[in-house]
């Protein structure tokens, strides 16, 4: 099951920093992709940068508009609503429904040719095809 959180507003860098922290705490989360506005480099701009989700370095490279998940269960998303109501004050959302693909597609297959079953699949669906998948993810492994 997929849900999204959708912040009324686009979310700091610190913001995205502290909610992803205490999101990774959350037992039953599988995955998670934030969107956004892509961000220019460091050098131009200075919400660019290395955040720390779970004691690894992350190079925030968007504007954190929406937070996409996938969870084990629907229990879980009253979890998610007291940490959702502490960092975004302003108002959120959340919404049930299918935002993570969770099959290769044709576009995996055109864009990556034979090594497309090298992808790994907690990877799928988690970057742009048009991306060099090694710049647009990063894995943050969860402790067994």
């Amino acid at each position: 099951m997929d849900i999204e959180i959708f912040p009324h507003r686009l979310l700091s860098t610190e913001t995205t920093e502290k909610l992803l922290n205490d999101l990774e705490e959350v037992e039953g989360i599988k995955r998670m992709v934030i969107q956004g506005q892509r961000l220019p480099p460091e050098e131009i701009n200075p919400e660019r940068r290395f955040i720390t989700i779970k004691g690894e370095k992350v190079d925030l490279q968007v504007k954190t508009g929406r937070v996409l998940m996938e969870i084990e269960e629907e229990d879980i998303i009253e979890e998610l609503k007291p940490i959702c109501e502490n960092h975004l004050p302003f108002g959120y959302n959340i919404h049930v429904g299918t935002f993570i693909r969770k099959q290769k597609t044709v576009s995996d297959n055109l864009k990556y040719g034979e090594s497309v079953d090298d992808i790994p699949d907690k990877m799928l669906g988690l970057t742009d095809q048009n991306a060099q998948l090694s710049e647009r993810a990063t894995i943050i492994k969860k402790k067994d």
